[in-house]
């Protein structure tokens, strides 16, 4: 990384000892470790760890990675990929970790499941000894990942997204120490879309024409999680359900379900199945005959495929991510540096996930004094707690992790400081030429919401 790239003029450094006296901004190793680990940019804290600005150049750090890169959800495996890359070349060029560079490695964990996932972590620790492994998502596991981590003591954090993580590591806590989740359960998507709804209606930007909601999951846990949390809570907040019903995954026929929406129309439709191609057929069929309904999708709007293949009919979607880079003073310039190296349709949304991972371990390993081999369980503790410690402020917002489970913190609906969660971002596609806007939470929203095309 040049010297005088984006990420030094962000987080512009200090010199210092690693040890000893701080630099202009006060930070050093020691103050990091005694209660000094404050929200700031990942830079500043790894220049002032290492020293003096300077690339890594002692023994390579294997770090490894358990993705998707063939099969269905292939395109997010290559985006993971690619965010890995990027942060390991900025941390190289801050020193690495302690001067030691970071080495990549991959497995390919195909159309995913427990064993598909298990294997391919365990020839990563078995081949390359790997001291950490950062994964993107891994679908039908079971959590399985966290088993090999702690059988082995390697640090993981991967991007699942599911409260079946939080509920594993409050079985047995020692087991799992280095075992965490680098944003929010999907849980919390479904109180989240409902305040959502109710601070939209507040504003007087949206009026439900009912008290209507319908909800459609598809046959997988992360969309039933989600889909339950609304159904279970959505009295709370005036709605009835006017429909509960769950396709196949995946799913591109949706006719009999849009013959029972336009049967019984709701205020809103909330749909928490999350391939890409999928939901754009969705509203390829749904805009031929469209009821005057909100149209809430869960994260496949936020690729590229969804604007391509629906074109103008995806026009008016809202749809909401828990982790996602900020259009802001941190998010924009990472997106201009993954943009410019991996192209301008490329899904820098989907890359911050293991960017920031990579991002975040690294940091609390320097903190921590380096990282720990497989099975250097005293090290790697150390290492996790330094995790813990760290609130890191990146691209996606404020990370810091819940001792109930070793998740992400979310804002607003499961903690109120910005400050020390992740922000529930809630976009809408305005003009399906461009990216969707960023329309809440309020403290983060560059544009308001407006009516879809196919509300009258």
């Amino acid at each position: 990384m040049p010297k005088n790239s984006d990420q030094n003029e962000q987080f512009p450094t200090q010199s210092g000892n690693a040890e000893g006296t701080p630099g202009a901004s006060g930070l050093n190793r020691r103050s990091l470790l005694t209660g000094g680990m404050a929200a700031v940019g990942g830079a500043a804290i790894l220049s002032q760890v290492n020293g003096p600005a300077r690339a890594a150049s002692g023994d390579p750090i294997p770090i490894g990675a358990a993705l998707p890169l063939s099969g269905f959800a292939a395109a997010d495996g290559v985006e993971f990929r690619q965010g890995l890359e990027l942060a390991a070349d900025e941390i190289n060029a801050l020193g690495g970790i302690l001067g030691r560079p970071l080495e990549l490695h991959y497995e390919d964990t195909g159309d995913m499941g427990a064993d598909n996932v298990s294997q391919a972590m365990q020839r990563l620790v078995d081949l390359e000894n790997v001291h950490a492994i950062i994964n993107g998502y891994n679908v039908g596991t079971s959590m399985i990942e966290m088993d090999v981590a702690a059988d082995n003591d390697v640090i993981l954090t991967h991007f699942n997204t599911f409260i079946s993580h939080n509920t594993k590591f409050l079985e047995d806590p020692e087991r799992y120490y280095g075992c965490f989740q680098g944003d929010p359960p999907e849980y919390w998507y479904g109180p989240g879309f409902l305040l959502f709804l109710q601070n939209l209606e507040k504003s007087g930007a949206w009026q439900r024409p009912n008290n209507k909601l319908a909800i459609i999951p598809s046959a997988n846990e992360y969309s039933i999680v989600i889909a339950n949390a609304m159904r279970d809570q959505a009295s709370e907040f005036g709605f009835e359900i006017s429909l509960f019903e769950t396709v196949p995954f995946p799913n591109s026929q949706w006719g009999p379900v849009l013959a029972k929406l336009r049967e019984d129309p709701p205020a809103a439709v909330a749909i928490t199945h999350f391939l890409p191609q999928d939901l754009a057929q969705f509203m390829v069929q749904f805009t031929s005959q469209p009821t005057q309904s909100l149209i809430y999708m869960q994260y496949g709007p936020s690729l590229p495929a969804f604007r391509d293949i629906g074109g103008e009919n995806v026009n008016g979607v809202l749809y909401s991510t828990v982790i996602g880079a900020l259009p802001d003073d941190f998010g924009k310039p990472y997106e201009r540096r993954y943009k410019e190296r991996f192209g301008e349709n490329s899904a820098h949304n989907t890359a911050s996930q293991t960017y920031e991972g990579l991002w975040h371990y690294s940091l609390a390993a320097a903190i921590a004094g380096g990282t720990g081999e497989p099975f250097d369980k005293e090290q790697n503790k150390k290492v996790a707690a330094a995790m813990n410690g760290l609130i890191y402020r990146g691209v996606n917002g404020a990370t810091r992790f819940d001792p109930e489970g070793q998740s992400a913190f979310c804002y607003p609906t499961q903690i109120g400081d910005p400050s020390l969660g992740m922000p529930h971002q809630f976009l809408q596609h305005q003009d399906y030429r461009v990216q969707a806007r960023l329309i809440a939470p309020d403290l983060y929203k560059t544009h308001d919401f407006v009516a879809p095309p196919w509300m009258k």
